[in-house]
């Protein structure tokens, strides 16, 4: 209750972006014979976000809370830093999530009126 889903579908570049993001991660961490303690937890939160990608509409949220947990579980294995870093650029193609009764939240890179100096 509260999120919508993006809308968007087959025709839509972003949740192309990503399910190709996803598939390089996926078939490099198969192709990784190192094994690491949360190994099962990239493997669960990637076939979450594949599954986001058939559907079509992946939820904002849903896909920035997919991509903490990845980098938690893989963001110290080297091997598999640019795949992650493609996953963590596709899924900033969607946009900012919009907090309750808030819109977007600020970008690090840009000034907020908070955070902007007083005249």
């Amino acid at each position: 209750m509260g999120h919508r889903p993006v809308t968007g579908g087959e025709g839509d570049p972003r949740v192309t972006e990503l399910r190709l993001a996803v598939t390089r991660l996926r078939r490099e961490l198969a192709a990784l014979r190192t094994d690491f303690p949360d190994r099962a937890i990239a493997e669960d939160e990637l076939a979450a976000l594949a599954a986001m990608t058939c559907d079509g509409f992946p939820e904002i949220p849903r896909l920035r809370g997919s991509l903490l947990l990845l980098a938690g579980a893989i963001g110290s294995m080297s091997a598999l830093s640019g795949a992650l870093r493609d996953v963590r650029a596709a899924v900033d193609l969607f946009g900012e999530p919009a907090r309750r009764g808030q819109g977007a939240l600020p970008r690090p890179d840009r000034p907020s009126d908070a955070n902007s100096p007083r005249p």
